[in-house]
């Protein structure tokens, strides 16, 4: 009857925690209980990454490499000004491509436009509105974007995982000892982390006047950002006594 009770038990529990969450197809085993957890990891921010990109568009393309090449050493002037080490961004490949006329029907090559992309990690925060406010006066990024992330997220999503197999473990022993079972050892697991970064994008006219807002004193200047949450969805397959 045991066993019966054991198998019972690892239905049930595959059918609950099946609703909303996908996960490894294990065949069901005497004297085994299979379960599945959610669980997270909490914690401040300690970097803010700033990302833009660079484009320019001129009728050559040593004039339009020019151009960007322009604006890169523009920020990286920013960056100085600011105490920052230019080789702290980190720039990606420089891309041109033709622009043309589609409304001509020979397609008549207009320009080129070539295009990079830029991003710097910020452990200062008090930094972020001085840099952000220099680039939109400056008028030399695209599709600017900001978010809150942590240095170490490898120990983040440790700590999120140890918080999933704790739960998937308690929801084990519940249904062992419901059954009149011992939770033995675990023969089975697989684990999947998610990051919740929320990104801010700042465009335009709203980035900018949002940034000079940022400048004076606000109601809300002695809060925090948002804290950086880790989860992560544990599947476990443990033996029974």
């Amino acid at each position: 009857m045991k066993p019966v009770l054991a198998v019972v038990g690892l239905i049930f529990l595959s059918c609950v925690f099946a609703v909303g969450q996908e996960h490894p197809t294990i065949t069901a085993q005497p004297n085994t209980v299979y379960v599945s957890a959610d669980g997270k990891f909490e914690a401040p921010p300690d970097s803010a990454i700033i990302q833009f990109n660079i484009s320019a568009q001129e009728e050559t393309a040593k004039a339009a490499y020019d151009h960007a090449s322009r604006d890169a050493e523009q920020f990286r002037q920013i960056l100085r000004s600011n105490g920052i080490d230019p080789k702290t961004a980190e720039f990606g490949f420089y891309s041109i491509q033709p622009v043309y006329d589609w409304k001509n029907p020979k397609r008549k090559l207009i320009a080129y436009r070539v295009n990079t992309s830029v991003s710097l990690k910020l452990r200062d925060f008090s930094k972020i509105a001085p840099i952000l406010q220099q680039l939109a006066d400056s008028n030399i990024g695209e599709s600017q974007s900001m978010s809150y992330t942590l240095e170490n997220l490898d120990s983040a999503k440790v700590k999120a995982v140890e918080d999933a197999y704790r739960r998937a473990r308690m929801n084990a022993e519940a249904v062992a000892h419901s059954g009149g079972r011992v939770l033995g050892d675990i023969s089975y697991a697989s684990v999947d982390t998610f990051e919740q970064i929320r990104p801010m994008p700042l465009m335009g006219r709203v980035g900018v006047a949002m940034m000079r807002a940022q400048t004076e004193p606000a109601p809300s200047e002695e809060f925090t950002p948002q804290n950086v949450t880790v989860t992560a969805h544990v599947n476990a397959l443990f033996n029974l006594k």
